[in-house]
């Protein structure tokens, strides 16, 4: 049984915890339409936190583009955009981000298809307000609170409807309910599992499809795209075609293991022992958990001293399924057989504990060791597959010999003791000037593979230097810093990730993917996060804001010290803005984490780390560290734009002095002016009056931005991790000279 469940904390410190703010990060939590047809273009708005200047959305997928709106005074409307989406873009789920004054946002899913779209525009929350829908149409629609969505549809008898509904699958909030009902609203068919409702009409007529929330929440978060399709229709819309929960990292597509076919498939009847399938070792076989409780036994000659490895896949192919081996010897005592229990495989353990989040699965990787020759029958099953009759619910059943390998996953780091250790609040890898981000990675280890990983990052933009911490032998945990340049432009581009490692003689790379949260979480006492991984990794620099906080080595040189004594770390501070709490320095880097806190006073220039070679058990080599600390105090935020908008304000306010002048000498000028000069004069004096105008215009909207900027650069509370740049140290042999 593969279950997370939250870590419990006081209401007081879970309450304490949610009222300390983070620096200002951009977050993408809504797009509406969240889609649309290829080679179609079409206005969309967004929504989130800290996204009010975002001047440009980016897409996974570079066939999608958009470009801000303007209105019809030429003026760019915040949060609204023109997507285009090419022809022959590829159906299927992709990644969109906002780009602001910070930097990156984080990603929200957006689809892609074939079929007309249509954005609801009103309410639709009774029969006679239902939105008609024609066959083979998606619409994009939020679910309304406390009541249901109504759309109408023509039916005829007998000729089968589908209707798919995609919620969880572009990163919605809702858990929906569907229901198909008469035209006089009542229900025919209700669906609370998920999956499409298929539906053949017992007459011609009219139907309504009901939409709700299964706990009749609602609003911008609870977005659903709605599909009505003719049930003769082959192509369905489209599906997260990759597997988007965080523990699929060990089973991507492009992966050694999910590029090979099946050699075999499973063969029913098979529920039995009597019914057993005869197989060989090695093998690859394809099967699925359908009907309900089904339980696939297979049967191989085990030799004394084979070591085998088991992996089942399913959970990571991103089914809510939990697969379940055990591998049992036969005997016979006469006629009568005997089972006795060899092995039970379960789930995949997750690689770091108190990890962000659930790198673990539901799926199955193990060993088998046989230790007496004979007969064996292994059986796989789901072990919530009692009440689950689907034949999509689909597993791989792969029994090999030792094939080392790995596979990594990594997050934005997020300190487990921070500032706001009951939250996890999706941080897009947006960095300030002077900043540095570390990304935590982790390494499911298959096989027997312990050697060392080495981690790099590619494709940086200008500005920005990554160091890779390597996963060291027989570990699971490593991380990724990236540091931006206290005066580097403001910058973005797409990374790739990459660990490096000698497996049995050769270099073998594998790719990291990115997880992140799909939802901000403020408690997780009350709501367990949700993670999946992302398309790509794009990582920018502000240009515009810089770190409240700088940590370097005081010294720009490889630290030496001998193992068993104090090594002293000398680092250089820089402070910028309002600081009102001290620090505690901490390590970082795996390995180093049982450091002892260093203290530093606010605004100190300067500190020095110890770490305990002895205590830390730290053996000779070089490693690169890095600390962090918990930065607490006020945090202007564009603070130059607010400075630039006051400045510009006095520049109005001086134009419009000067325009009212030059009106007023003007007018005067007029009416004392000669016949001759009349009409002249006059005429310079409206277009004097006219300038006046337009200056007392162009002041009143410089009043208004530079309120709107001061307000905005107004100093708020924040407690947020900053983390040093990194640092060499090298560990020597004490008994060496």
């Amino acid at each position: 049984m593969f279950l997370r469940i939250p870590c419990v904390l006081s209401l007081l410190s879970a309450a304490a915890s949610a009222q300390l703010a983070g620096l200002p990060t951009p977050r993408l939590l809504t797009i509406m339409p969240m889609g649309g047809q290829t080679g179609g273009t079409f206005e969309v708005t967004i929504g989130g936190t800290d996204i009010e200047d975002a001047d440009a959305l980016r897409f996974s997928d570079p066939k999608i583009t958009a470009k801000p709106k303007t209105g019809a005074d030429g003026k760019v409307e915040p949060g609204k955009f023109l997507v285009s989406i090419a022809s022959g873009t590829a159906n299927g789920i992709y990644d969109v981000r906002a780009v602001t004054h910070i930097g990156v946002s984080s990603a929200r899913a957006f689809a892609v298809g074939t079929f007309p779209e249509v954005t609801r525009a009103k309410a639709n929350t009774s029969l006679e307000t239902a939105l008609e829908l024609k066959p083979n149409t998606v619409v994009n629609a939020a679910v309304t609170a406390a009541t249901a969505d109504f759309y109408s549809f023509q039916a005829t008898k007998g000729k089968r409807m589908v209707v798919e509904c995609a919620t969880s699958e572009i990163d919605s909030r809702l858990i929906r309910v569907l229901i198909i009902t008469d035209a006089q609203g009542r229900d025919l068919v209700v669906n609370r599992r998920g999956g499409p409702l298929e539906f053949t009409p017992p007459a011609d007529g009219k139907y309504f499809i009901k939409v709700h929330s299964l706990t009749y929440e609602g609003g911008p978060e609870h977005f659903y795209r709605l599909t009505l399709l003719d049930g003769t229709m082959t192509e369905r819309t489209p599906e997260k075609t990759r597997a988007t929960v965080v523990s699929a990292f060990s089973w991507m597509p492009d992966s050694p293991l999910a590029k090979q076919k099946p050699t075999s498939a499973e063969k029913e009847p098979n529920n039995q022992q009597s019914q057993a399938q005869k197989i060989t070792l090695p093998c690859d076989i394809s099967g699925s958990f359908y009907p309900a409780a089904d339980v696939d036994t297979f049967e191989f000659a085990g030799k004394k001293g084979d070591e085998w490895w088991i992996e089942v896949a399913s959970q990571r192919l991103g089914l809510r399924t939990d697969p379940f081996v055990v591998v049992q010897r036969v005997t016979k005592d006469g006629a009568t057989e005997k089972l006795s229990d060899v092995a039970e495989f379960n789930d995949i353990p997750n690689p770091i504990d108190k990890a962000a989040y659930e790198a673990g699965s539901a799926d199955v990787l193990g060993k088998l060791a046989i230790k007496d020759d004979g007969v064996y029958r292994l059986q796989v099953r789901d072990l919530f597959g009692g009440t689950r009759s689907n034949p999509k619910n689909i597993y791989r059943l792969i029994i090999r010999k030792a094939a080392p390998d790995f596979a990594l996953v990594s997050w934005a780091f997020d300190a487990p003791n921070g500032p706001n250790y009951a939250q996890v609040p999706a941080r897009p890898l947006a960095l300030r000037g002077g900043g540095t981000m570390a990304l935590q990675v982790a390494a499911l280890r298959r096989d027997g593979f312990d050697g060392d990983i080495e981690l790099t990052a590619e494709g940086l933009p200008a500005g920005m230097m990554a160091t890779g911490l390597k996963i060291p032998a027989g570990k699971t945990q490593g991380m990724i810093l990236f540091t931006a340049g206290e005066k580097a432009a403001r910058a973005i581009s797409n990374v790739k990730l990459t660990g490096r490692a000698q497996i049995n003689g050769a270099s073998v790379s594998r790719p990291c993917v990115v997880a992140s949260v799909v939802w901000p979480v403020p408690n997780t006492a009350q709501e367990i996060p949700v993670g999946r991984l992302q398309d790509d990794v794009p990582v920018s620099i502000s240009g515009f804001e810089l770190s409240p906080l700088t940590i370097v080595s005081k010294e720009n040189k490889v630290i030496e010290g001998k193992a068993g004594t104090a090594l002293k770390i000398p680092l250089a501070l820089t402070w910028r803005g309002e600081h009102t709490t001290a620090l505690k320095l901490k390590a970082l880097t795996p390995g180093f984490e049982a450091m002892k806190e260093t203290d530093i006073a606010v605004k100190a220039a300067s500190a020095e780390a110890v770490l305990d070679l002895a205590a830390l058990k730290t053996a000779p080599g070089d490693y690169t560290l890095a600390f962090h600390v918990v930065a607490k105090g006020k945090h202007a935020r564009e603070a130059e734009a607010a400075k630039a908008a006051t400045e510009a304000q006095k520049k109005a306010d001086r134009e419009a002095t000067a325009a009212a002048a030059e009106a007023k000498k003007l007018a005067a000028a007029a009416k004392s002016a000669p016949a001759d000069k009349k009409a002249e004069a006059e005429a310079a004096a409206k277009a004097a009056a006219d300038k006046q105008k337009a200056a007392d215009a162009a002041k009143a909207a410089a009043a208004a931005v530079a309120k709107t900027a001061e307000a905005k650069a107004k100093p708020k509370d924040f407690a947020d991790i900053v983390v040093s740049e990194p640092v060499r140290i090298r560990v020597v042999d004490a008994a060496k000279k």
